[in-house]
């Protein structure tokens, strides 16, 4: 049977164990101490030689990706979760008269849009240095309204923001427009040299069968020998006026 004085050892040992343990568990944050209830309950009461999978861990970054909006709308500022709650926060304390854009994929017609930072306002980016991510021209800029379409939350979206650039990321923001504006022109010219094709060839027709029909009919043929050279030279300049005015 135990002594009196090892049962009052094992006690005191018990406690002071219980007590640094509260006070291990007390300087944790709420998920830290998450895991640590997760793996002591995994070491005393699981299986011999547990596997532990590390939790995923969701930051604040993580929050503003997912909840972020580019312009949000009443139903947002309704939602008074701490993760919309967060992400207002973030969205109050940008500046939203001129945006920053990031131009590396211009080629493709994808530009990206973005408010400006604090930092951003005070150096003067996106006002008086150009808006463009990758460059810091500061002469020769022009403001410009544009139809920002994007997608958000699976859903498209159109906001008319304005952007400053200077004179050569202007062009890089005009780019597809203009590639697009100089294919429709071939295109048209390109249809146009058909028909005007196809026309000279109808009336060369024309002209064939009317020769055909004087020659039936016993009258002169024009040739390209002596006066009636140049009368069939002057008849076939005014049919080309008329078809190219």
């Amino acid at each position: 049977m135990a002594s009196f004085g090892s049962l009052k050892s094992a006690i005191f040992e018990r406690e002071e164990r219980k007590q640094q343990y509260q006070a291990q568990i007390r300087g944790l944050n709420a998920y830290d101490r998450h895991k640590k209830f997760v793996n002591d309950y995994v070491r005393y009461y699981g299986k011999e030689n547990p596997t532990i999978s590390k939790l995923p861990i969701k930051t604040d970054y993580d929050t503003l990706r997912e909840g972020y909006r580019f312009i949000r709308t009443e139903e947002d500022d309704a939602d008074t979760s701490w993760e919309q709650r967060l992400v207002k926060r973030y969205y109050d304390k940008l500046f939203k008269e001129y945006c920053i854009a990031d131009m590396s994929r211009y080629k493709s017609g994808k530009i990206g849009m973005r408010w400006r930072t604090e930092k951003e306002v005070i150096s003067g980016k996106g006002q008086f240095i150009c808006g463009n991510k990758h460059c810091d021209e500061k002469d020769d800029l022009a403001s410009y309204e544009v139809n920002f379409s994007y997608v958000e939350a699976e859903e498209s979206k159109q906001a008319l923001v304005k952007l400053v650039t200077c004179k050569r990321c202007a062009e890089k923001l005009h780019y597809k427009r203009k590639e697009k504006e100089k294919l429709e022109k071939k295109e048209k010219e390109e249809n146009k040299r058909k028909r005007e094709h196809s026309c000279t060839d109808d009336d060369s027709d024309d002209v064939y069968e009317g020769s055909e029909e004087r020659k039936r009919k016993g009258k002169k043929i024009p040739t390209l020998e002596g006066g009636d050279k140049a009368d069939y030279d002057e008849n076939f300049n005014e049919f080309l006026e008329g078809m190219f005015p």
